[in-house]
């Protein structure tokens, strides 16, 4: 991240605007909205600088401009048509620490104006870094149509009853989960509607209600996240992430989902890496129970789908014994994301009326698994945590009836930009030229669906999906 996104109190910020063509006069226009007082230089003047410059905000001087315009100021805009000019500016006011901005000359830009969304006191601010601004004109015109124009009764109304709910509900937590409360029922619609008595009335009963409360209770949410692709996680999946207190996350998690998670969220790393848990499964039962009864509201964010090879169903049950209120959201698991971003249906009339799906983690060096049922024809077997085990696995599969030439996958980080997907059979893969490429994590599909991988793989690793 290039440009670092800031609001600037703008209150009696003194500004200068060099030029006074229509570029300047949309400067000028979006400064008028600020309460910045704004100086203006140039030669020539437009009708529409002319005409914003009625203001009482604007001091406006038709000369050429000259070095002195740099004192007392803070920031700079440079609007003319002279580039020798332009970079002249910049330079001297760069040298004098300022904020300096020449308009669509990015280079000498120490800062850029985003693309804005206003709902004062809620202002939405949208940048590119001045690489796509037709994507960002076109994503302000999605959010415009989202974001109701009375959403600015409601920052008014929270404004207004800021420092009584602070000083009314002494708890961080508690105050975070009655404003959600308020903003997400009927108050924020009477707001939004100008009921505004009757919004109040209703606010007043609600927080004499909170207060009343000693502790708010705590719940733990067991989420899916997914393989990896964050366009994947589901609507509730993310709705919850972004509410969360404390975030308990493993090492399945990508950064690219993680940081979807609400910025001052508590987050917990207690990730298992291939062989090595760095936190035993005891102590991260304890952890949910610890922050559950603190009154927070954390999400155990889990890789693919909690309740396959996820553990879920044990971290509930402790959760059961202590009391906790919990809820389940699936996720999309590793083995239907893997197969469906390398091109290998799990199941397919022609190959596979079946699937099935076995853990390959290694105890003691063996796999205790019901190896006939696995090694059936016509039937998709798919192995999670197996890379390590792997020649254990294509050995026991041949050695309970699968053939030798039984097509076999392993599919490396699916569904992100890091997927890799190498092919054998059954007889080859554990001496693959390639294997040491692979590395958890990493899914082993096995069954005649893998030979389609070639003719239906859609998904280019490194581009958008």
């Amino acid at each position: 991240m290039r440009y670092f996104p800031l609001f600037i109190d703008t209150q009696n910020l003194p500004c200068l605007i060099v030029g006074a063509g229509e570029v300047a006069a949309r400067k000028l226009e979006l400064l008028l909205k600020s309460e910045a007082q704004v100086t203006v230089v140039a030669p020539e003047i437009c009708g529409t600088v002319r005409h914003l410059a009625s203001s009482a905000q604007v001091s406006l001087h038709q000369r050429p401009f000259e070095t002195s315009d740099l004192d007392h100021v803070r920031v700079v805009f440079v609007a003319t048509s002279d580039e020798a000019l332009n970079a002249e500016i910049h330079a001297e006011a760069t040298a004098r620490g300022l904020l300096v901005n020449v308009v669509d000359n990015t280079p000498l830009c120490g800062f850029i104006t985003p693309s804005i969304i206003d709902r004062s006191p809620i202002v939405i601010a949208m940048s590119s870094g001045g690489h796509a601004p037709v994507l960002l004109r076109y994503m302000r015109q999605k959010l415009e149509s989202l974001i109701p124009a009375n959403i600015s009764k409601l920052g008014a109304f929270s404004e207004r009853f800021r420092n009584k709910v602070k000083s009314t509900l002494s708890s961080v937590t508690a105050r975070r989960y009655f404003w959600e409360s308020v903003l997400d029922g009927d108050i924020a619609e009477e707001v939004t509607q100008g009921n505004n008595e009757k919004a109040e009335q209703k606010f007043e009963a609600a927080l004499a209600a909170a207060a009343e409360n000693k502790q708010t209770e705590g719940q733990v949410y067991l989420v899916g996240a997914g393989p990896g692709d964050p366009d994947l996680l589901t609507f509730r999946a993310l709705r919850l992430m972004q509410k969360a207190d404390v975030v308990v996350y493993d090492r399945l998690v990508s950064p690219q989902i993680l940081e979807l998670v609400r910025r001052d969220a508590e987050k917990v790393y207690v990730g298992k890496a291939k062989s090595i848990h760095t936190v035993p499964q005891d102590d991260i039962n304890q952890l949910l129970v610890k922050y559950a009864k603190e009154g927070n509201r954390v999400v155990r964010l889990k890789g693919g789908d909690p309740f396959i090879f996820g553990r879920g169903g044990e971290e509930i049950q402790h959760l059961i014994e202590e009391g906790i209120s919990f809820q389940v959201v699936p996720g999309i698991t590793a083995a239907a994301g893997a197969g469906s971003y390398a091109g290998i249906p799990l199941t397919h009339r022609d190959h596979a009326q079946s699937v099935v799906f076995a853990t390959g983690h290694l105890k003691n060096n063996t796999i205790d698994l019901n190896w006939p049922s696995l090694a059936q024809p016509n039937q998709t077997a798919v192995f999670y945590m197996g890379l390590t085990g792997l020649p254990i696995i294509c050995e026991q599969l041949i050695k309970h009836g699968l053939a030798p030439t039984t097509p076999i996958a392993l599919v490396q980080s699916a569904t992100t930009h890091q997927q890799k997907v190498i092919t054998g059979t059954l007889a080859d893969m554990p001496d693959h030229p390639q294997l040491g490429e692979i590395a958890p994590p990493a899914l082993i599909i096995v069954g005649g669906v893998v030979s389609l991988h070639k003719q239906l793989n859609w998904f280019e690793p490194g581009q958008p999906a």
